[in-house]
């Protein structure tokens, strides 16, 4: 398999399962898919979610990225006798629970739903489609309300630390802003210019006499 998942923090995993068990959690959730789900509720696909910062660089002149959290993807349905869902129980992904790391360590935050779920479910099977073996990331640009599937070509880094290279690709995840395709497949190096151009803060305007 292409994709080199990286192992999230146990704590961070334990925290999702926590909320998942909590009838109150799981009612007071802002997520009717999930709140009308049938069957045993599996958190599946860890990703580290980060966020790309257009002001800061790195030495390669590159935008650092920080991350924010862990993001699991909730299933519903019947277990297989090995523990795993089973094909028919998998069905949809119902919501996506999400931790952040505070001063006592991971800890759940929310659970969210939306059209990013099923994106991210289909840029994963194309990344996994690739010959070249990758660890994928989440990458947010908040200023352009954008997500992307961030494949790291340095598939033993550490996910927290992890930053991106000028061959790393990204995959903007449905619906990404006007003018960029989503579910294209784009060198960092290449995308970089035109998010960076249009995070720009606008010139200021001239005084007149």
């Amino acid at each position: 398999m292409p994709l080199q998942v990286a192992p999230a923090p146990a704590p961070a995993l334990r925290s999702v399962l926590a909320a998942l068990s909590s009838p109150t959690a799981v009612r007071e959730a802002r997520t009717p898919s999930l709140r009308s789900a049938a069957g045993p509720l599996v958190a599946e696909h860890p990703l580290p979610l980060h966020v790309l910062d257009p002001v800061i660089a790195g030495p390669d002149g590159l935008p650092r990225a920080r991350l924010t959290g862990w993001r699991f993807h909730i299933h519903s349905g019947e277990r297989s006798e090995a523990g795993i869902p089973s094909a028919e129980g998998r069905g949809r992904v119902v919501a996506a629970g999400e931790t952040i790391h505070t001063p006592d360590g991971w800890a759940f935050s929310h659970f969210r739903e939306g059209p990013y779920l099923a994106s991210t479910e289909r840029a994963l099977l194309q990344a996994d489609a690739l010959v070249t073996p990758y660890q994928p990331h989440l990458l947010s640009v908040p200023g352009l309300y954008m997500l992307t599937l961030w494949l790291h070509g340095d598939i033993g880094a550490d996910a927290g630390t992890a930053q991106p290279a000028a061959t790393d690709l990204l995959i903007p995840l449905a619906p990404a802003p006007p003018g960029i395709a989503a579910h294209r497949l784009h060198r960092f190096s290449d995308l970089m210019p035109m998010l960076t151009l249009r995070l720009a803060p606008p010139p200021l305007l001239g005084t007149t006499a």
